[in-house]
């Protein structure tokens, strides 16, 4: 999509200097810093590969680093733009395998729940862990593209290329189908 640069875009910005929004090297250490554990999960989560998940989370951020000097504030934040990146390099992967992921989390990927039975704990990690591989593939990447990615619904949006309406209604579809899928794991255990 290209942009018409105002007059005023031209006097804001000298020549060479990066656009708004851009990220310096000081930058994207803090980001990488701040993020690379939570692409890192998310990739496990989505390709159940650790190896895979390694070279997807370099891959995105070597990536991000490439372009940081074209990143756009007004088309998200660089966390967003880096989990799009990763989410690309992950749905590449699982198209060169041709094959259905399954799902991989380490203990502490799925996050601290509260103070409880350690083995309550376990089974309820190991029940979401559950629902989440009975997902559809769509659905599970919405679910960990906003919670291990944190991204808001218009972030997600732009993410997937769809309407910012639309993200909230398929997130909505998914958390009721993995709450479904977890209380049906919890009658099956019960049974």
């Amino acid at each position: 999509m290209s942009r018409t640069v105002s007059s005023s875009d031209e006097l804001s910005q000298s020549p060479g200097s990066p656009p708004p929004g851009a990220l310096d090297a000081r930058a994207f250490d803090a980001l990488f810093s701040e993020c690379a554990a939570d692409v890192h999960a998310y990739a496990i989560s989505l390709l159940g590969d650790r190896s895979a998940a390694e070279d997807v989370t370099a891959l995105a951020f070597e990536r991000l680093y490439r372009s940081r000097a074209r990143l756009d504030a007004n088309r998200g934040t660089p966390r967003a733009w880096l989990f799009s990146i990763a989410r690309n390099a992950a749905l590449d992967e699982l198209r060169r395998r041709r094959r259905r992921p399954e799902l991989e989390l380490e203990e502490g990927l799925a996050g601290e729940l509260p103070a409880g039975d350690p083995l309550e704990r376990l089974a309820r990690r190991a029940t979401v862990r559950d629902a989440l591989v009975a997902l559809p593939l769509r659905e599970r990447e919405l679910v960990l593209l906003k919670f291990h990615g944190q991204l808001t619904n218009g972030e997600l949006a732009r993410a997937l290329g769809i309407s910012e309406s639309n993200a909230g209604t398929r997130l909505h579809r998914a958390l009721v189908r993995l709450r479904e899928c977890c209380a049906d794991l919890d009658r099956q255990e019960v049974a």
